[in-house]
């Protein structure tokens, strides 16, 4: 079967002639584009993009084939034709040309059809309603906000993934942030106003998930407090990932605007969670929810307990007032708790035992409890500091660490207010 000779694509006027797949594309292709098999590309997956990005279907064979035309006044400068399924002899020939066209089209949705044939991803939007300036001067600080205050949310959600807690502070950020390295950033017209990122599935599944869950529970709990003027609903969200971190982002994305609405689209290649709508409703937050979100945010800081930790450390640090007698010491963390560094303030002994343990490349192990305050970035109450025995190629390591950082002896045993402990630096 083929198609009618008057079915064809029609790229945008303006790229007559331009480059194929794989060259060099008007305005940038989107990450990903020149990996592109048309042959893996599911007519049903593109039908949904482009439904879910306001292309308009506007007839074509009916079972065969669909003809989108994308959103606004560029509807009659590209023409895709799209087979309903990959049964046609020619499916293949057609999902190339749609690429292509999608490539040349000066449509600005068309880019994001790209970039969610690129690789399977979950869509979350933006929209925050501020006031409009004539200008546009302040479009920038705008775009700054929205875009730091969803970086936030996202973090946020990939935190409540790897564990619940009223506030994370440094716990699992390493983890969280390394799992929405590959998230990408769409356009974001409207100064500042809409903004659309591409969450790939593989690696940034759960955080959605969490994070949209998590908002539907905010929402709740801020209704609950308006109506009732208790908490109980923000301390049982926690269970649904509702945290410091993510109220913090609501807050921040709130302040400043009229309204705030979050809406996620699934992928349409991997289809919905289990437990999980197929169309999930948006979440929205005003100013009149504030207060609530405020008091939420200092109760989860308030009230998140201090952790008994036993951490082994690499020595990065030294501090202390006078040549004996207690100092601080702030140890890259190694293995016993999910933060970077933690800063330990230790007797003389302890002092002096990890200073050695530091000058011949060992790392120490040492107990106490992790304080919430300052984000745990804080080891109290430290006991049991121990040298601990590492294998050859860290001990190299950390030697060489050691004599890369030279300055770590002025923290140690110099500046206005320190002075060398002898030994026991």
């Amino acid at each position: 079967m083929h198609r009618p000779f008057d079915e064809s694509v029609r790229p945008h006027p303006g790229d007559a002639g331009g480059p194929l797949p794989g060259g060099s594309l008007p305005g940038g292709a989107p990450p990903g584009y020149g990996s592109i098999d048309p042959e893996g590309i599911d007519p049903v997956v593109l039908g949904a993009l482009l439904a879910r990005h306001g292309w308009q279907r506007r007839g074509g064979a009916v079972g065969r084939y669909a003809r989108w035309t994308p959103p606004g006044r560029g509807a009659a400068g590209t023409s895709l034709l799209v087979p309903e399924n990959a049964a046609f002899p020619d499916s293949g020939d057609l999902i190339a040309e749609a690429v292509t066209a999608l490539a040349r089209s000066a449509a600005p949705s068309a880019r994001d059809v790209l970039v969610g044939l690129a690789a399977p991803s979950d869509e979350i939007r933006w929209w925050r309603d501020v006031p409009a300036v004539e200008s546009g001067a302040a479009a920038w600080p705008a775009q700054e906000q929205l875009r730091a205050g969803a970086r936030a949310m996202l973090v946020a959600g990939a935190l409540a993934a790897r564990g619940r807690a009223g506030y994370h502070g440094a716990r699992h950020r390493r983890h969280a942030e390394a799992a929405l390295e590959r998230v990408l950033i769409g356009p974001a017209p409207g100064a500042g106003r809409q903004l659309t990122v591409f969450v790939p599935v593989e690696t940034g599944r759960a955080a959605v998930a969490t994070l949209l869950r998590a908002l539907h529970a905010t929402r709740d709990a801020a209704d609950y407090q308006r109506a009732t003027g208790g908490m109980e609903a923000f301390d049982a969200a926690v269970e649904l990932g509702v945290c410091h971190e993510l109220t913090e982002a609501v807050i921040a994305l709130v302040r400043g605007s009229e309204g705030l609405r979050v809406a996620l689209d699934w992928s349409p290649a991997a289809g919905a969670p289990e437990g999980f709508a197929a169309r999930p409703e948006p979440v929205e937050f005003s100013p009149g929810d504030l207060p609530a979100l405020r008091e939420a945010s200092a109760r989860y800081v308030r009230d998140e307990p201090a952790m008994p930790v036993r951490i082994t450390g690499a020595v990065v640090r030294m501090r202390r007032s006078a040549p004996t007698g207690p100092g601080t010491v702030r140890l890259r963390v190694l293995a016993g708790a999910e933060v970077p560094q933690v800063r330990v303030a230790l007797d003389e002994d302890a002092y002096r035992i990890a200073g050695h343990a530091h000058l011949v490349g060992l790392p120490v192990r040492v107990s106490g409890r992790l304080e919430s305050r300052g984000g745990f970035r804080r080891l109290t109450g430290a006991s049991g500091v121990v040298p601990v025995q590492v294998d050859e190629a860290e001990r190299d390591r950390l030697m060489k660490s050691l004599h890369e950082n030279l300055d770590f002896f002025e923290e140690a045993c110099g500046g206005d207010d320190e002075v060398c402990g002898g030994d026991d630096a």
